[in-house]
């Protein structure tokens, strides 16, 4: 091979790297667009909706089988909204069944897919059963709660992209009498706690429009450990907390 075709060869090559990577950032920001859309449709018709029940198959199709409220107690079960599979009362959920079935599917249906995060096994029913967590109507808002929850004081916190899609990092309590940020890593909540804000600060990295709204440049300020010394890197982000209502 000549110099020349190497060398557009490896050119070639990077740019093919650079449009898959493209390609699965499209994806996934594609996957929660269509959760949320169906999710809002759930919503307008039972504003109680918090889970989506299914049967998912190797075939990497599904079931509906029901939506379901909220758990109600940490040893209760999820109250039944609405059967699928079955009722004789007439339901606005009945009219955008398909619907519900075939955006969840489409969601769900890469491997790499961020929406795989709101996905547990159903403990209370047995056999091939399912649960999706809806996503929250405004994820600022509800990482803002979670984290106040923890830390009544923070008014930002320090996500970073690199960590299972985005976790936080450090906590932003505020300014000290000299006018210096109150910063703390050390974080209060627990590990399921963790895992909810993980899944949320994920989703706003993976959808633009989320991104550029509520994810700020850290302008380089936080530098990470690695094999030969540190760096900076653009996936490090401050997300200012929306004010308590």
């Amino acid at each position: 091979m000549t110099p020349a075709a190497q060398d557009q060869l490896t050119i070639l090559c990077e740019q093919r790297e650079e449009l898959e990577a493209e390609r699965l950032r499209i994806e996934k920001a594609y996957c929660l667009a269509v959760l949320d859309h169906i999710a809002a449709k759930i919503r307008a018709a039972c504003p109680e909706a918090v889970y989506v029940s299914f049967a998912f198959y190797s075939s990497r199709t599904l079931d509906l089988h029901s939506i379901l409220g909220a758990q109600p107690s940490p040893l209760g079960t999820c109250p039944e909204l609405w059967d699928n599979r079955g009722g004789e009362d007439e339901d606005p959920l009945d009219c955008i069944a398909d619907q519900i079935e075939f955006d969840i599917q489409t969601a769900l249906a890469p491997h790499q897919s961020p929406a795989w995060a709101s996905v547990r096994r159903n403990t209370a029913s047995d056999g091939n059963s399912w649960l999706l967590e809806l996503p929250p109507t405004d994820r600022a808002v509800r990482v803002a709660q979670l984290v106040r929850e923890h830390h009544p004081d923070a008014t930002a916190v320090v996500v970073d992209g690199r960590a299972a899609g985005g976790r936080v990092i450090e906590i932003i309590e505020g300014v000290s009498e000299d006018g210096t940020e109150i910063r703390t890593a050390r974080r209060r909540w627990t590990a399921e706690c963790d895992d909810t804000l993980t899944r949320l600060v994920g989703q706003m990295f993976a959808l633009p429009a989320l991104a550029d709204q509520h994810l700020v440049s850290a302008h380089g300020q936080y530098a990470h450990p690695y094999p030969y010394g540190t760096r900076t890197s653009d996936q490090v982000r401050l997300l200012p907390l929306p004010p308590s209502p």
